[in-house]
This record gives structure tokens, sequence and C-alpha cells, in this order.
């Protein structure tokens, strides 16, 4: 069955480019145009037809007052859709600044911590530095005063810094 509207919809497809329709063949373009499930046509073709008819009737019906009203109609609501999407589309762009600015500042606060963390690492370096500095000259004084030779530190030297 689906075949079959498919090969009819390609006939129609090509005779429409020729520049004719069969009758049942327009009702047929017509009708694909409608939404509708596939199980859905199959059981409401009669219907098909008044429901075709009626919407070419009411086409016919219209004045041109009223065709106008439904065109402004359908012009306010592709503005108004025009401005929700442009709207969603300048608070999708205010999200992302924000969300840019809020990781430029956490980068900033990482920096700034990181080069907290260096400056600290250096100062404990100097003072190790100057600590082991002084330990030297104490241990060389400290030789000096007990008339030892620089190669020969012994224990009691080792615990006397110790305890300093």
């Amino acid at each position: 069955m689906a075949r079959d509207h498919q090969d009819t919809l390609r006939r129609t497809h090509k005779h429409s480019q020729a520049g004719y329709l069969f009758p049942r063949m327009a009702h047929m373009k017509s009708f694909a145009a409608i939404p509708m499930s596939k199980c859905m046509r199959d059981m409401c073709k009669e219907e098909d037809y008044a429901f075709l008819n009626n919407q070419k009737s009411r086409e016919i019906d219209k004045t041109p007052k009223e065709s106008k009203f439904c065109e402004s109609e359908w012009q306010q609501k592709q503005e108004e859709r025009l401005r929700r999407r442009l709207d969603r589309e300048q608070q999708e762009q205010e999200k992302q600044c924000k969300l840019e600015k809020q990781r430029r500042e956490k980068e900033e606060q990482w920096k700034s911590h990181l080069a907290g963390l260096a400056s600290e690492r250096e100062s404990l370096r100097g003072r190790l530095h100057r600590l082991r500095e002084f330990r030297e000259f104490q241990k060389r004084v400290l030789m000096q005063d007990l008339d030892l030779e620089p190669g020969t530190a012994s224990e009691n030297l080792t615990q006397l810094l110790t305890r300093l």
C-alpha cells in the first residue's frame, strides 16, 4: 500500500512539473501535505475528500479583508518568534560572557595563589640557606675554640651543635 502511495506521489510530481495534474493526483498532493500517520491515511480516505473540499471552499469564501487579517496575524507571529529568538540569543551571549568572566576571575585567583606559594617557597629556601650558613659558621667557630682541625669533625662536636 505504501508503495502505491509513493508511486502516486512520484507520478504527481512528474506530472506537476509538466504543467498538468489529474484530479486524483491533485488530491494526493494536497493530502500528502497534511501531517498524518500512514495507518491514519489508509483509514480516512473517504473523509479526505470531504476535508479537502471544505478547505478549498473556505479558501474561496475568504474575503480579501480576512486574508489580510490572516496575513497580518501571520506576520505578527513571525515577528514575535523572531523577537523571542533574538532574546534567547542575547541571553545566551550574556550567559557566555558571564561564564567567561567567572572563568577569567578563577584563573586570576589561581595564578595569584600559585604566585603566593612560589614566593613562600622562595622565602623558605632563603631561610634554609641562611640557617645552613649559620650552622657552618657555628661549626667553624667551635672548631677554632676547641683547636680542632677542619677535617677531623668529632662526634662530640656534632652533639654539641645539635643541642644548640
